[in-house]
């Protein structure tokens, strides 16, 4: 009989647990000392938590240290068309014999015990960086901070929080003080922390937290500055000023991203090499990316085509600014949404950048927000609206019409995992 690969571990993994999010530490804290507390073997960590960015944000970090010639563990969520995208070691993505034997173990080592399925595949990536040599690691939160399964590090080497706005409002709260107090529980008693460009409300918990903790923040508009002039991208902080080119993630919020990682390089004392290649080397799917192959551009010989994950009102008012930076093009959206998000916050933003709206249900997904309801929702913001069965069928509706159009499929990370596993 053939050993079990990792999507079965994966999908056994998912019984362990009724509830897809439940936080809490106990079952983590359990898991991680049945199997050694490997936390504590792990290359020091740079923590980062933050309602948008932090994905962008740790791989211009990423990027950076590479090229500087680090070797850097990387563990970020969710994953887009595969899981192993999750844990990067020293570079590259675990490999399958890996992948599937750490979560064997952590799998009997749990025995049986309630976990959910982020909680134990966390331990997983932590056991697995732990093993393997790097100089440093990358630890992305999956959700809020103060109680998420990543939030087991005592003494991180820094930690970093990116822009902080309304988004999971029934596990974090509903206020953005709430919400910066649930993302702030990743600071630690002195250990430094990088802070992205926030509301009052939320820097003035973030302030209080680093406060009582005697956590130096470093943080935008403060200690350091970063600015678009003449087409590049000037970064300055008490050691001087930089001269870069503009981020190759497109975006202008992506400009906030690239001073978070690079007032993160600075503090780590990386040279200048390490600086630009934070702005020119990194990559992150489904973060305006466009699509290049696959039976979509086929479909669609003439359009251009893009894709962005991005999911909450923030994310929304982003995409409307960038839209709006780009050169005049018919634009239409194909868009599905998950039932937990405002859909309204999110689309209002584009109503005033697109023609049309095809609304999605997302294949597979058991929470998504049904196609009617979001060309709905997309009507009560302005746009017109319709739905289809599916992203190719869209993509033909709008071309037949408009062949030469810019569409973007946006709402969701989910969506677009689904997108990339067919086109990427």
């Amino acid at each position: 009989m053939s050993a079990p690969t990792s999507d079965v571990i994966l999908d056994r993994m998912m019984a362990l647990h009724p509830k897809i999010i439940d936080l809490t530490l106990t079952r983590v804290w359990r898991l991680l000392d049945a199997l050694g507390n490997p936390q504590n073997d792990l290359p020091p960590v740079i923590h980062l938590a933050g309602t948008n960015g932090k994905g962008s944000t740790q791989a211009m970090i990423r990027a950076g240290l590479e090229a500087a010639g680090k070797r850097v563990h990387a563990y970020t969520s969710p994953h887009l068309a595969r899981f192993h995208e999750r844990i990067r070691l020293a570079g590259d993505l675990i490999s399958e014999a890996d992948l599937t034997a750490v979560l064997d173990e952590c799998y009997a080592a749990n025995d049986g015990g309630d976990i959910t399925y982020f909680e134990i595949t966390t331990c997983a990536g932590i056991l697995a960086m732990a093993r393997s040599p790097a100089d440093f690691t990358l630890l992305e939160v999956g959700l809020g901070g103060r109680l998420d399964a990543t939030n087991v590090i005592a003494k991180p080497a820094l930690t970093v929080i990116t822009p902080i706005s309304i988004d999971h409002e029934q596990y974090l709260g509903n206020t953005l003080a709430k919400i910066a107090g649930e993302k702030a529980g990743i600071l630690k008693r002195g250990v430094p922390c990088v802070v992205g460009p926030q509301a009052n409300e939320a820097m003035e918990v973030i302030e209080a937290t680093a406060r009582r903790l005697g956590a130096p923040l470093m943080a935008q508009g403060q200690h350091w500055h970063v600015s678009i002039e003449r087409g590049r991208l000037i970064f300055q902080d008490e050691t001087g000023l930089r001269d870069l080119p503009l981020p190759n993630l497109p975006g202008t919020h992506q400009i906030e991203n690239a001073g978070a990682a690079l007032a993160t390089l600075r503090h780590l004392e990386m040279g200048d090499v390490a600086l630009e290649a934070a702005v020119t080397s990194a990559v992150w799917p489904a973060r305006m990316q466009r699509l290049v192959r696959g039976p979509l551009v086929e479909a669609a010989p003439e359009a251009e085509l893009w894709l962005d994950g991005g999911h909450n009102a923030a994310a929304g008012r982003a995409l409307g600014h960038h839209l709006a930076s780009l050169a005049k093009r018919p634009t239409h959206l194909i868009c599905g949404m998950l039932n937990t998000k405002d859909i309204a916050g999110y689309l209002a933003p584009l109503a005033a950048e697109a023609q049309s709206l095809t609304a999605l249900s997302i294949p597979g997904e058991a929470n998504t927000l049904p196609a009617e309801d979001t060309a709905k929702a997309a009507l009560g913001v302005g746009l017109a609206a319709q739905t289809a069965d599916s992203a190719l069928d869209a993509v033909r509706a709008i071309v037949a019409h408009t062949p030469k159009a810019r569409i973007l499929i946006c709402g969701s990370l989910y969506l677009a995992g689904g997108i990339l596993r067919e086109n990427g």
